[in-house]
């Protein structure tokens, strides 16, 4: 037998012995949108069950809640054919993915599944998806700046290397063209992108347009659509960020890019609802605030290896204060805020940098460049302050000697700050370059 072939029945033969060999079972006794409820079995919130209908057909589940003595579960796909008196199985075990160093280059679901038709993920091991967060005293202060490509960025708001930074835009501002810049331009090792509930239409878009084939050779991709389940657009997210810590673990940079997190906290909160819980602020159930702060505290910089993630977040209205933008921002060490005014004035990218920051910037860069920065940063809130006086005449030239020296430095910082999609710069060039600014 080849060894693929034997590699396939090993994988077989070492879930089959972890199996136990007796399960705990309920009986369906109510099925109520998406979500059934059960007489037993004995089991615990986020364990994994399995349903099994009159015909044999079996459906997996997660176990959600209780009410009373009922069990409260949400499968993972429609069940249609769902019967009373159907039998629900515990498996004993929370959920967990097969990962491995032969996912690069790939496309897979939720559940590390392949969905690019280049077979099967072979050579692979159990990782949990929902994995604890590393502990405070376990990780490595911040450093070291990480390269993304983007001039703006890499000059105005230096990353380090193990950061979280938020990409908060309203929709249609071009928040998955910056993403796409960053996974072909960045120095990291490898790169895992999770699309949490995208549209089917542009997946394909994403990872051809966007992602291109040189990207997409050195990327992950894991991929769950809005017509999916709740549970399935949650744990496309862990997967992600269950694959970043794999290859974390293994020594290497890895950049995590998330779009978005705005669905992944959309899509608990309709299992927060379904579970019984209270809705608080604007529908929000209480635990997908908790279920925020784990997601994103598993990235960072730790004694072995980093996790650089990038999270998109979807601003309502172009609303600041959405109280998941208001909660994700309190989260991360820093914001790229995106402008619709500025894409409208064909600004690309659209980063309006007074409104954005990275909190690592001052210790991951030199005092020239953080000075540098600084500088840049006055001058354009001078402008933006006495920018109407200017467009309706009211200034005369000369009254103020920093607000002429701030509109003799705006073409020049546009010129810097924009850039074209298929263009990248090393992080030494867009450093060069601000530098070389003359203001």
């Amino acid at each position: 037998m080849s060894a693929p072939g034997q590699e396939m029945l090993r994988t077989y033969f070492d879930a089959v012995a972890a199996r136990p060999g007796w399960r705990w079972r309920g009986r369906v006794s109510e099925a109520n949108g998406q979500t059934i409820e059960s007489d037993g079995p004995p089991c615990s919130v986020g364990e994994c069950c399995e349903i099994v209908s009159g015909d044999g057909t079996r459906s997996s589940a997660e176990v959600i809640g209780f009410r009373g003595r009922r069990v409260i579960a949400m499968p993972l796909v429609a069940t249609r054919g769902l019967r009373h008196g159907d039998v629900l199985y515990a498996s004993g075990r929370g959920a967990e993915i097969a990962l491995g160093e032969c996912m690069q280059g790939r496309v897979l679901d939720a559940m590390a599944m392949p969905l690019d038709e280049k077979g099967p993920l072979l050579e692979t091991e159990a990782w949990p998806l929902d994995a604890d967060v590393a502990k405070a005293m376990d990780r490595v202060p911040i450093r070291e700046a990480l390269m993304t490509g983007v001039r703006a960025i890499d000059g105005m708001l230096t990353v380090g290397c193990g950061q979280r930074v938020g990409i908060f835009g309203g929709s249609g501002v071009g928040k998955s063209t910056l993403i796409g810049m960053m996974t072909r331009n960045t120095e990291a090792d490898i790169t895992v992108v999770g699309l949490v509930g995208e549209r089917g239409r542009e997946v394909r878009e994403f990872l051809d347009d966007a992602l291109g084939e040189e990207g997409r050779k050195r990327s992950v991709v894991f991929v769950s659509t809005s017509d999916q389940s709740p549970l399935l657009r949650m744990r496309a997210a862990m997967a992600a960020t269950a694959a970043a810590e794999f290859y974390a673990r293994r020594g290497k940079k890895v950049l995590l890019v998330l779009d978005s997190l705005t669905r992944y906290a959309m899509a608990a909160r309709e299992v927060g609802l379904a579970a019984g819980e209270p809705p608080a602020s604007k529908g929000y159930t209480p635990s997908v605030f908790a279920h925020l702060a784990k997601l994103v505290e598993r990235a960072g910089r730790f004694e072995v290896g980093s996790i650089t993630a990038f999270y998109t977040v979807l601003m309502e209205g172009d609303d600041q204060q959405d109280p998941i933008v208001d909660a994700v921002r309190s989260l991360l060490d820093g914001h790229v805020v995106l402008s619709r005014a500025l894409a409208a004035e064909g600004w690309y990218p659209p980063i309006q940098v007074l409104d954005s920051l990275s909190r690592l910037m001052p210790v991951v860069t030199t005092e020239e460049h953080s000075e540098r920065a600084r500088l840049v940063r006055r001058l354009m809130a001078t402008h933006a302050r006495s920018e109407d006086l200017v467009r309706m005449g009211a200034y005369t030239q000369g009254a103020d000697k920093e607000l002429d020296r701030a509109m003799v430095a705006m073409p020049v910082l546009r010129e810097y700050l924009e850039q074209r999609w298929d263009e990248s710069y090393t992080m030494a060039e867009s450093v060069t370059e601000l530098q070389a600014l003359v203001l």
